[in-house]
């Protein structure tokens, strides 16, 4: 398989990531995992020299195209999660299943308080609270989940 291929697939998980992020909730929204996020982050830690922090502003960009927020909210966000875990990415990737969850749970607060500081700063309303820490942890829980199954994508694909 061609290389150009190869990242084709990659661009594949992170457009059907994307397409799940973008489903409606209704009232169960503050359960909703941030899939888009969970996948970017593996690609981030599995191969950060084909997905990078620009990778992450494109997909920012187009979650805020689809979701309908102002635009530069999540693309800002993406990046700076990108480069958090592409700052470390060699110590995350090199830790055990269960220790990645709890970076990112992490990751996930990270992420759910920079949507709150931008919300406060932007419709200044404060709408926060404690049940952000049961998206965080669906997050981590389906970490292992989206890890153990992109890895096997990558395997059979054989991209590195």
């Amino acid at each position: 398989m061609r290389a150009r291929n190869r990242i084709f697939i990659i661009w594949i998980t992170l457009f059907i990531g994307l397409c799940l992020q973008t489903i409606p909730w209704s009232s169960y929204s503050i359960f909703k995992p941030h899939i888009l996020m969970l996948i970017l982050a593996y690609w981030l830690i599995a191969l950060p020299h084909r997905v990078g922090i620009g990778t992450a502003f494109v997909f920012g960009a187009l979650n805020d195209l689809c979701t309908g927020s102002i635009s530069g909210i999540h693309a800002f966000i993406y990046s700076f999660i990108a480069y958090l875990l592409v700052f470390k990415f060699q110590l995350i990737r090199n830790l055990a299943l269960w220790q990645q969850s709890f970076i990112i749970f992490g990751i996930s607060i990270c992420y759910n308080l920079l949507v709150f500081l931008f919300q406060v700063c932007i419709y200044h309303t404060i709408t926060i609270s404690p049940l952000i820490f049961i998206s965080s942890c669906i997050d981590s829980l389906l970490w292992i989940g989206i890890y153990l199954f992109l890895r096997l994508i990558r395997r059979s694909f054989a991209i590195n």
